[in-house]
């Protein structure tokens, strides 16, 4: 940038010098010429018509300054997945369950040995069935709870770091150029 800079401002005094002698030199011509000839005047004058044109591309130069810019993108991912299932798990449960039973009350009431007809045999006897209840467990299914599963989008913000690179003009100039601040200064452009 420097040296572009440097030489384009450098070669304008040469430039500038070199115009100076063209118009010499073709105004010279013009005198020798002056006798009438027309081809002569056109000559000189195309010749002033390309310096001015070289002169021109010489004394103007541009650079374009880039810099990147983020181009941020979002892609679904898989984030994993999950599975709703079953196992089976046991239990020891102890419940208190009130049973009945029958018990046997034996009584004796006496009978002042009154007189009886009856004999003596060891042959009557008296049967009494006893009953209790007894617990019996049966085990049967029922409902407790559904479980169910479903999707929903939730919006948060990450924060992504990235470095981004950037051109800067530099000036410098080399020998003796004046430079005339026009619009933005060079001292500006130099500070970045």
């Amino acid at each position: 940038m420097s040296d572009f800079l440097g030489g384009l401002f450098g070669d304008e005094k040469s430039q500038g010098t070199e115009d100076q002698k063209n118009q010499y030199s073709s105004g010279q011509g013009n005198d020798a010429s002056s006798g009438g000839q027309g081809n002569g005047a056109s000559s000189s004058a195309q010749g002033n018509d390309t310096s001015q044109t070289t002169s021109g591309n010489k004394n103007e130069g541009s650079l374009e300054l880039h810099k990147e810019q983020l181009d941020v993108t979002k892609n679904n991912v898989s984030a994993g997945e999950v599975v709703l299932s079953k196992e089976v798990v046991e239990e020891q449960k102890t419940v208190d369950v009130p049973v009945m039973h029958e018990e046997v009350v034996i009584k004796r009431k006496p009978m002042n040995n009154e007189r009886s007809n009856a004999s003596i045999s060891a042959q009557e006897t008296v049967h009494i069935p006893v009953s209790q209840e007894q617990v019996e467990v049966n085990k049967y299914t029922v409902t407790t709870e559904e479980i169910s599963a479903s999707k929903r989008q939730v919006e948060e913000t990450q924060q992504v770091q990235e470095t981004l690179k950037h051109e800067e003009a530099h000036v410098n100039t080399t020998g003796s150029v004046d430079i005339v601040e026009g619009g933005s200064g060079f001292e500006d452009i130099n500070k970045g």
